[in-house]
């Protein structure tokens, strides 16, 4: 079983919690508050900002050029592709980038992303990895779930673009990827008296997923 998957199986009950959130159910039927959203955007942008010094993290963590030419490409899909969706969103709301990246960080985004980089640092490529996998494997199976789930309605749903990026063949490709290099590196790296320890982190950050899309749903509520 690829590594992946036997840490989505031993953490069922965070990862139904993350993926089947209320958040992610209305994101998918079109019902989903706009200020939901909004919040979620922009603390997301703020996050990514983070997620890419964890890619950069792992590139210092990487045993060999190969493994750092995938981390690389994490940072440059984050930087060149994730952010600037964000900023074409928020635009729509006459958002500019500098009232983004001024925006102060909510404490679920600071503790998701401080939790990752304290993963990369205490630890080795493949705990920083156990640690990104919820979320950039996540957000594809989240994606392509809300497609087949929802099917021609997608059409007429404002949340349309946003599913379209994270359910499209480019993103579905970089999380396949980051499955393969995850199961690379365990090659190297795990042992069966080490799972439970990467079992712990991976549990974690889905829990910490889970608390993100919380927090957008909180945020229509104020």
């Amino acid at each position: 079983m690829k590594l992946f998957e036997r840490l989505k199986n031993d953490a069922a009950v965070e990862w139904s919690a993350y993926v089947d959130h209320d958040f992610v159910r209305q994101l998918g039927t079109g019902d989903l508050p706009q200020p939901a959203f909004r919040h979620y955007l922009v603390q997301d942008y703020l996050f990514l900002i983070q997620f890419a010094r964890a890619y950069a993290l792992a590139v210092y963590k990487s045993p060999t050029l190969a493994d750092m030419r995938n981390a690389h490409e994490g940072v440059k899909a984050i930087l060149d592709v994730e952010l600037e969706l964000h900023i074409e969103l928020c635009s729509s709301w006459g958002m500019t980038r500098e009232q983004i990246e001024s925006a102060p960080e909510d404490t679920p985004t600071m503790a998701y992303t401080r939790f990752v980089l304290e993963a990369g640092m205490a630890g080795d490529l493949l705990d920083l990895q156990a640690a990104l996998a919820p979320c950039v494997i996540g957000y594809a199976e989240i994606g392509k779930a809300l497609v087949e789930g929802h099917g021609d309605s997608i059409g007429g749903n404002g949340y349309k673009r946003w599913i379209e990026e994270y359910s499209g063949e480019m993103y579905q490709a970089l999380a396949g990827d980051f499955g393969g290099w995850m199961d690379k590196t365990s090659e190297v790296y795990l042992t069966e008296a080490r799972y439970a320890r990467l079992l712990t982190l991976f549990r974690k950050a889905t829990q910490l997923e889970a608390d993100f899309w919380q927090m957008g749903l909180d945020a229509a509520d104020t």
